[in-house]
């Protein structure tokens, strides 16, 4: 959870909730919480690699609704990835920058980290597990020094009175904001993938869910407070794509920027090697379901081939849209998805052991504030909001063709 999101979308967070930022993280929190608890009865109840998608072809059997879904849970896979890839490319270009050396342009580093990242999965799953483990103990000890520095550094901040409510945008405002940043929480969906690999499930599922998302709640909290209490409205909007690294300078200066600089690349590089592997498995189980062509299913250098259409598709993405308009579509994306896992815990909650009100309640604030959301970006980013619609129905219109004039779908589900 704790990868490219916070680095990619924190100055955007800053620019449209202004001094209500840690709020618009907690709105956004608190719907990932509640859909959590969806996801903690749904893998214990159905252990699998396959994770949202073995759940929507749970609850909704397998057609062109759960196989529209599931392709678009696997471009919301690349949405993310190509996010993830910008946030690497600003934060590249700017720490090259202060070097004195030549900085080329982000394009050139983004599609970098992708091929890089690429590589690395095909080389084998060993090795991104063993640079998956270092880039995650490195950025949390950081992340944890940078919020107790700055937490104290706040005390002599002159722009410490920005937190004030008086600076805080309208409550739609501070919702719609918290749904543009609700990528930088989705990684809790991954859990759902091992879930038939952990030990005592019926305990440590939950735990694992819970502990995540209510821990890097109060991470982003902190982190939001310590940005809008460090830098004026104006230097966060200057440095919107690195922000994060900006505000480390008023308590370290450079050598602070540097370090949470450096600090994003690990993150992101993390983000984008796991979330590729993620992507191609999605495709993979969408294929061997008999939802997408089968042809999904062939394997290309030890990895199914759907890893090399992620990557390609990850950069004409990321070289094509800017960060508003991909985190937009990544929200939006994931939003409609969790909404859906949320409603297929409220139908089989006698399956699941679940009390059905709670995600009963979660799949409504998922809608309402995809909804919200929507209208809001289509007043203020109008090809965001065009491309994050044409995303969605893509989905499921790539489904009805596939089922309706193929046979391909009708031979080979399982």
């Amino acid at each position: 959870m704790v990868g490219g999101g916070i680095f990619a979308v924190l100055g955007l967070a800053v620019d449209l909730s202004k001094g209500g930022t840690p709020l618009a993280f907690l709105f956004a929190g608190i719907i990932a919480l509640l859909t959590s608890y969806s996801y903690a009865k749904l893998s214990i109840a159905f252990p699998s690699s396959g994770g949202t998608v073995k759940f929507i072809n749970e609850g909704f059997g397998k057609g062109v609704f759960s196989g529209g879904t599931n392709n678009l849970l696997w471009i919301s896979y690349i949405v993310m990835l190509s996010l993830y890839a910008v946030a690497f490319g600003s934060y590249a270009a700017h720490l090259i920058q202060i070097t004195g050396s030549i900085s080329l342009d982000t394009h050139l580093y983004l599609s970098g980290i992708i091929i890089f990242s690429t590589f690395l999965n095909y080389k084998g799953l060993k090795l991104v597990s063993i640079s998956e483990s270092i880039a995650v103990y490195a950025k949390l000890i950081i992340l944890g020094l940078f919020v107790l520095i700055g937490l104290y550094g706040l005390l002599n901040s002159p722009h410490i009175g920005q937190l004030s409510p008086t600076n805080w945008e309208t409550p739609f405002k501070l919702l719609t904001g918290g749904m543009v940043v609700f990528v930088a929480y989705e990684g809790f969906e991954l859990i759902a993938n091992a879930s038939s690999d952990i030990e005592n499930p019926d305990k440590n599922i939950a735990r694992a869910f819970y502990i995540s998302v209510i821990s890097v709640v109060i991470l982003y909290i902190l982190i939001a407070i310590i940005t809008v209490g460090s830098l004026s409205f104006s230097n966060v909007k200057s440095a919107q794509e690195y922000v994060l690294a900006e505000a480390a300078k008023p308590q370290l200066g450079q050598i602070g920027f540097t370090i949470i600089g450096i600090t994003a690349l690990i993150s992101t590089f993390s983000a984008i090697n796991a979330t590729i592997y993620g992507g191609s498995r999605v495709n993979y189980e969408t294929a061997e379901s008999g939802e997408f062509p089968h042809y999904f299913t062939k394997i290309l250098w030890k990895q199914p081939i759907g890893l090399l259409v992620t990557a390609v598709l990850t950069l004409l993405l990321a070289n094509n849209l800017n960060l508003e308009s991909i985190s937009t579509s990544g929200s939006a994306g994931f939003l409609l998805i969790f909404a859906l896992v949320n409603l297929v815990n409220y139908k089989l909650a006698d399956k699941t052991n679940s009390r059905n009100f709670i995600s009963l309640m979660a799949a409504f604030l998922c809608f309402a504030a995809l909804a919200a959301f929507l209208f809001q970006q289509f007043t203020s980013n109008f090809i965001g909001a065009v491309v994050a619609v044409a995303i969605i129905l893509a989905a499921y219109l790539m489904e009805f063709i596939y089922k309706t004039f193929t046979k391909d779908s009708k031979n080979y589900i399982k």
